[in-house]
């Protein structure tokens, strides 16, 4: 009985007290912003437009789907391509800025309406059915290649140094932020493991603010600035993202549409990661209720695709319920609703002032790293146990081959080529949602006769 007690965390139903729910929302954003922030700065979108835009699809995607699925929205990596190939385009080369912005968001609109149409066709199957097309071989595997190909970029991050040193200080600046990024990432695996109580659900932003610490100590000791508040220059504390609208566009719809389709194993290995870990939380603290999530992958596509229309509409990429969340959530044992509403409202707030975006930027790149070989780590590790939680037979060959191919494609892809993109047949395709879809169709071909 007493262990019943001594288990902390929320439901998604659940609302902490106010102090809680507003440092619970500030490490959802820890965790999602330098890879919302990644997206703008690759595709060339407006970063305030695209932070901003993250919060209110955030808000649209909770209330589309009843407030039943705990996911934030952010930026997906599954685009850049298509959409770096619009902004690049020559058809395009005389356009400003926000011109090819305008062009790009047709696509991501469009692409948005691909998410809502699989969505209605998946809540009308049946889960049977999903199931046969989408096992658990599929969107573990996608699950793990998700974390893991993140790898590279936490192990850079780890290791980056401030712009602008000189030569001489180079060597040292290097060393320093290896430092900085280890304290960050034991004392966050120290804090997620031994905090007890309410304590034991800030873990990230405990270990945020000790690698920043650091990062200020290190800093002032070695003259290394790690720490740097000027980022972004602005001659007002108030700045209004730059939003632009959407312009028809048949090149667009041909580049960025039908990612939309490539990323469906990806959605579906966060909600069943959802399922598992809200239902054993629940088991945890002694409730009956059962949350059905893993039967809301219909109710969750719908979601994602209004997310895309809102971004796409105001000028950001599109996106997708992001994995770093999950893990935060998972690690925090923390997945209400109410977080992850008032984490995009804040993220919408911050996007507007810009003192308060300074203050996201001034977190050290290494600390950053520190923090994502762990966050990356728990991804890749729900895809292991979303296999262990339907009980996937790993003596099946089919079995084997199905998540052997996936791994090896998009881990291969990711790591062998430039941007994870696999160059086939003329084109360059992105090396997970290849994997993915060929997952998909290499299970589908091996099912034809065998009922194993």
């Amino acid at each position: 009985m007493s262990t019943k007690n001594e288990v902390f965390g929320y439901l998604p139903d659940e609302r902490p007290p106010i102090i809680g729910l507003i440092f619970f929302a500030l490490q959802q954003i820890v965790v999602m912003f330098p890879a919302t922030v990644l997206v703008a700065l690759i595709t060339g979108f407006h970063v305030s437009t695209t932070i901003f835009a993250s919060g209110l699809a955030t808000l649209g995607f909770i209330l589309v789907t009843g407030r039943q699925i705990p996911l934030y929205y952010g930026s997906s990596f599954s685009y850049i391509a298509a959409i770096a190939s619009i902004m690049s385009a020559e058809a395009f080369a005389g356009y400003t800025l926000n011109d090819k912005i305008s062009i790009a968001q047709f696509g991501i609109i469009m692409s948005g309406f691909v998410s809502i149409i699989a969505g209605y066709v998946i809540k009308r199957s049946g889960k049977d059915k999903i199931d046969k097309v989408l096992p658990a071989t599929v969107t573990g595997s996608i699950a793990i290649i998700i974390g893991l190909s993140l790898a590279a970029n936490a192990m850079t991050n780890a290791a980056a140094v401030p712009a602008g040193l000189a030569d001489t200080q180079l060597q040292t600046a290097g060393g320093m932020a290896w430092v900085i990024a280890i304290i960050t990432m034991l004392s966050t695996i120290l804090y997620s493991v031994y905090l007890k109580g309410r304590l034991s659900q800030l873990p990230i932003l405990f270990g945020l603010v000790t690698g920043y610490v650091a990062a200020a100590v290190i800093g002032g000791v070695t003259g290394i600035e790690f720490i740097n508040f000027n980022t972004v220059q602005s001659a007002g504390v108030l700045n209004l993202p730059t939003f632009t609208l959407p312009k028809p566009s048949m090149m667009a719809i041909i580049a960025i549409m039908p990612i939309a389709i490539a990323t469906i194993p990806e959605s579906t290995a966060h909600v069943y990661q959802l399922h598992i870990y809200v239902n054993d939380l629940a088991r945890k603290k002694g409730s009956n209720k059962e949350y059905d999530i893993e039967n809301k992958l219909g109710l969750n596509l719908i979601g994602d695709g209004i997310g895309d229309i809102i971004s796409g509409f105001i000028g950001g990429p599109a996106g997708t319920n992001y994995g770093e969340n999950i893990s935060a959530m998972a690690i925090s044992k923390n997945f209400s609703i109410h977080v992850l509403m008032l984490a995009a409202v804040f993220t919408m707030v911050i996007s507007c002032f810009t003192p308060l975006i300074n203050i996201i930027y001034s977190i050290p790149t290494c600390v950053i790293g520190g923090l994502s070989i762990y966050l990356f780590g728990v991804i890749a590790a729900q895809g292991i146990t979303i296999m262990m939680d339907k009980e996937v037979d790993m003596f099946n060959s089919k079995n084997l081959a199905v998540i052997a191919i996936i791994l090896i494609v998009g881990l291969g892809g990711s790591f062998g080529f430039d941007g994870g993109m696999i160059p086939m047949f003329g084109i360059e395709i992105p090396a997970i949602a290849t994997a993915a879809v060929v997952g998909i169709v290499l299970n589908l071909m091996l099912s034809i006769g065998n009922n194993k």
